[in-house]
């Protein structure tokens, strides 16, 4: 099966079992599929139920009820790509952007170690370092400086950046507590502000940014921010 054929199924499949599972489908599902990643993008999916949960400010319960249901997801979407795309998969990210009703997934095929930065696919060394650098800056006002930083240029509306090395001790020891939930909606919360409320990220990526998404692999200290345009 080739690339179109394979993302068109996966398209399917998935908002498939989104509406299986939520009530309610996504109006659109864009997936990519390409080396190191798959992405889904996510659009117009909101249930009822949760715009009235939106309305009175619950968000938190929102995003703890979503949890929820992706903890049994993820292995099925996991298996399903796996299965579609030969490919060996390995992490497996996610995001809500409530405000726009739309979601990202990233999965990471094959090894999921960080790439090196001269492996970055069309990013102009300029925009890649500025990037960064905003990266670096943000990182430090909610946890620290990631001891290792690289992007991705997936495709013309896509960037994605990844961060090693960057928890905290108290961080790390709110998850040892068995807080991690806990902790990463506090840092959904916080990350997302800042990231929202930043100025420069259009200037530098030359483009409107419609959507930015971040989570992150605690038991690998390792976080997904994507930008979409």
């Amino acid at each position: 099966m080739d690339t179109a054929n394979m993302q068109a199924d996966a398209s399917s499949f998935i908002g498939k079992l989104l509406r299986g599972h939520f009530g309610k489908g996504p109006e659109s599902v864009f997936v990519a599929i390409g080396q190191p990643y798959i992405t889904v993008y996510i659009r117009g999916f909101m249930s009822p139920t949760e715009k009235v949960l939106m309305a009175q400010k619950e968000e938190v319960i929102l995003q703890k009820t979503r949890d929820l249901v992706m903890a049994s997801l993820i292995p099925e979407i996991k298996a399903y790509l796996a299965i579609t795309t030969g490919y060996e998969i390995g992490s497996f990210y996610y995001d809500w952007g409530l405000h726009n009703r739309s979601a990202m997934f990233v999965v990471m095929s094959g090894d999921t170690e960080m790439l090196p930065q001269e492996n970055a696919v069309g990013q102009p060394q300029a925009m890649r370092d500025a990037l960064h650098q905003e990266i670096i800056n943000l990182s430090k006002q909610s946890e620290k400086q990631p001891d290792d930083i690289f992007s991705h240029l997936v495709n013309p509306r896509t960037v994605i950046v990844e961060r090693e090395g960057i928890l905290v001790a108290i961080e790390r020891e709110l998850i040892r507590m068995g807080m991690a939930e806990t902790l990463k909606l506090a840092k959904r919360s916080l990350e997302k502000a800042l990231l929202h409320n930043n100025n420069h990220f259009e200037a530098i990526l030359g483009s409107r940014v419609h959507d930015i998404f971040v989570d992150w692999d605690f038991e690998k200290n390792k976080s997904v921010i994507v930008f979409c345009m």
